[in-house]
């Protein structure tokens, strides 16, 4: 005990929401504002409304008795330390695990902790934009933590987006209606593979619209008929974006493996299947993001030999037009030193003459630098 208290005193304080400075976390009749949403599943179906963390577990263990498929799902958003100590002492929760679901930042991983499973995935959404520019932000992360134990499975979501209030319903909806038959029944691995799949199925929409942004991109940077890097800004600023996608995805890919292979005792057998599937949806993904890397790293390697084939035309230009006004300046500047004994100097005709050679000159090294593509 002293080891898990010295655990929990090492997590950093964390300011509390306006709102909650009244929240006792020893008074166990309270409910945290952090709760979305409590509930008990026998049978696959939800059993009564909404009640209070301590309530669904005592629910719960006075129906395993009858009912040994019964489970509790707590959802919640963003808890403090306060709010979620009670529920991670009530369930037996790994201190190391309630840092990481609390302060969140972690990376996508499913660790086991004795009879528990702690999953972190990270959330993405595709950001609506007209035009890409190089400071628009193209996908907005989150996180999610699910900790499944034999008879419980806790959510706790970071983030503004990726709800799971319609995942639930329709998972209970499914029960209700037969669609699914027994799929809740199967245990709070059901739960955990429900979510994983909507997660790597927003993956999959989200990869769908980047390959749209890769496109554009690729067709605009090979369209830059000038060359002069306008596009460089835009590849980079899409090349983040890909990069905050693939550290979401990669790591995730051997861990939904793992979950599908015999030997894992707090999944289902029946569920493994669902996480096989799951786990090739993830590997497409994971193939897509890692073909825009690549991609996207060869169009800022052609961009750049744009603007040095670019500026090598330019060099060429500025040297021929050099070459051939150096012919007139040397003519000129010979003719320009005051001597007295000097050819042609006191000659009718000698002015056109020079005039004339140096036009001719001229002309001819024009014709040979236009015909060399140098102008």
């Amino acid at each position: 005990m002293s080891m898990i208290n010295n655990l929990r005193a090492a997590v950093r304080p964390r300011p509390r929401r306006a709102g909650l400075n009244s929240f006792d976390p020893a008074d166990e009749s309270q409910t945290p504002s952090a709760v979305v949403d409590c509930a008990v599943y026998q049978d696959g179906k939800r059993h009564g409304e909404r009640c209070s963390p301590r309530e669904a577990a005592r629910r719960v263990r006075a129906a395993r008795e009858t009912d040994a498929g019964s489970f509790s799902w707590i959802g919640l958003h963003e808890p403090t330390e306060a709010e979620f100590e009670g529920i991670a002492q009530r369930f037996g929760l790994h201190p190391l695990a309630v840092e990481d679901a609390v302060h969140a930042h972690q990376r996508p991983k499913v660790e086991r902790y004795d009879d528990v499973l702690f999953a972190v995935f990270k959330t993405i959404r595709y950001v609506e934009h007209d035009q890409l520019t190089p400071t628009s932000e193209v996908v907005e992360t989150g996180e999610l933590m699910v900790f499944v134990g034999p008879d419980f499975v806790i959510t706790v979501r970071h983030g503004g987006h990726s709800s799971l209030h319609e995942l639930r319903r329709r998972l209970e909806s499914a029960g209700e209606n037969g669609d699914v038959p027994g799929l809740l029944a199967k245990g709070p691995s059901a739960v955990l593979h429900a979510i994983a799949d909507q997660v790597v199925d927003n993956y999959l929409l989200v990869a769908d619209r980047l390959q749209t942004d890769v496109d554009d991109i690729e067709f605009d940077v090979f369209a830059n008929k000038g060359g002069r890097g306008a596009d460089v800004g835009r590849v980079y600023q899409l090349k983040r974006e890909v990069l905050e996608f693939k550290r979401a995805v990669s790591p995730l890919l051997r861990p939904m493996q793992q979950l599908s292979e015999p030997g894992q005792r707090l999944v289902d057998p029946d569920i493994r299947k669902y996480f096989r599937d799951v786990a090739d949806h993830l590997t497409r993904v994971v193939e897509q993001v890692h073909g825009f890397d690549e991609l996207l790293n060869s169009l800022l390697q052609a961009n750049l030999a744009q603007v040095s084939v670019a500026q090598n035309e330019d060099m060429r230009k500025i040297t021929s037009w050099a070459a051939i006004f150096a012919v007139s300046t040397m003519v000129t500047g010979v003719y320009g030193m005051n001597f007295d004994y000097m050819p042609e100097l006191h000659s009718r005709y000698g002015y056109p003459i020079v005039m004339a050679g140096i036009a001719v000159l001229c002309i001819g090294m024009y014709r040979g630098f236009r015909r060399n593509g140098w102008l």
